[in-house]
């Protein structure tokens, strides 16, 4: 089977490799593609070729059938612009191509937008923190107000982001000249933000949320439309550089499993969460292979293999995972190829 995975984040390497570690891993050819001929996920492809820098939306859509079509791919893994894709995914099968969607197009347009997410999200599938979507100066003094009221501290973070782009605390004690250069990272002054806003009165949305200052867990998921095949939950340490552990938390468990079944989700996925006083909540569903992918397969779960057999409808042994091992990365210099 020739399998195409187009341009996506470099951690797509970790999937590559333990799909070459399954006994049956020579019946498939994997693909890759990327607009940037040093990306280093050509060097744990098979197949390796250049995308058009410049195509986006519909454009690079037709892009992708005909490079599917001429290079005799059956199964399309798609990374960059993955929802359009998804929208579109009966246009590949038409022309004999199957796509490995994450979930449909609806699902995938509620994922990108948390304050959307989380308004829509049923409470018997998943709990949330409370938060507040804002747009004006106004509704976020109002939020904060609110929700000072029942949480010690708050936070903020853009209602679309990826990697936790835009996330602070807010620091109600120090100013930005303290944080810098006190080397505190991830808070931001409420008076500052607040003074700032004046100059933009109208922004796009804005979660206002309880801070949860717990424990963090990433859940690698892999799926067949709606039925979880199997998941590893990640908990990471309170202080930096401790590394990770192979967890089993039955509340995140049967959260990780609703959440599959609720939005059908399907291949390779992650759901995070963060424990508040109340107890783990969830963040996120990233609809895509995590960034520590690779640490969740050291468990004992081949999860990029799984997925693939869900896939082909093939039977697999379930693994047994090493719950409570400890789990880190180290960086890999390696030499990248060039023309």
């Amino acid at each position: 089977m020739r399998i195409w995975f187009n341009r996506t984040f470099s951690t797509i390497s970790a999937v590559f490799r333990n799909l070459r570690l399954s006994p049956s891993a020579g019946e498939d050819c994997i693909i890759c593609t990327h607009n940037h001929a040093t990306a280093s996920a050509f060097l744990a492809a098979d197949e390796s070729y250049l995308e058009p820098a410049d195509l986006i939306g519909f454009a690079y859509l037709e892009w992708c059938l005909a490079f599917c079509l001429q290079n005799n791919i059956h199964l399309f893994w798609p990374g960059k612009e993955a929802t359009l894709i998804s929208k579109n995914q009966s246009l590949f099968e038409a022309n004999g191509v199957d796509v490995m969607s994450v979930a449909d197009y609806a699902t995938l347009t509620l994922l990108h937008n948390k304050a959307h997410f989380y308004t829509q999200l049923p409470s018997e599938v998943a709990k949330t923190m409370d938060f507040i979507a804002v747009n004006h100066c106004a509704d976020f003094d109002k939020a904060v107000s609110h929700l000072s009221t029942k949480h010690a501290k708050l936070c903020v973070k853009p209602a679309v982001s990826v990697y936790g782009l835009g996330f602070r605390i807010l620091d109600t004690q120090r100013a930005s000249i303290i944080q810098l250069l006190k080397g505190i990272e991830y808070q931001i002054p409420l008076n500052e933000l607040r003074q700032g806003m004046n100059n933009c009165p109208e922004f796009d949305t804005l979660l206002v949320m309880e801070h949860l200052g717990g424990h963090e867990w990433s859940v690698d998921c892999a799926g067949k439309q709606g039925e979880l095949l199997c998941a590893v939950q990640r908990k990471k340490s309170l202080v930096a550089g401790h590394g990770q552990t192979i967890d089993n938390n039955s509340i995140i468990s049967g959260m990780v499993e609703r959440l599959t079944a609720h939005y059908r989700l399907n291949g390779l996925f992650n759901i995070q969460f963060k424990e508040g006083v109340d107890g783990p909540r969830l963040l996120e569903i990233n609809p895509r292979p995590s960034g520590g992918f690779g640490m969740a397969c050291l468990s004992g779960a081949n999860l990029a293999q799984i997925a693939l057999h869900g896939y082909k409808g093939e039977t697999f042994e379930h693994p047994l995972i090493q719950y409570g091992l400890k789990v880190t990365e180290i960086n890999t210099p390696v030499a990248l190829q060039t023309d």
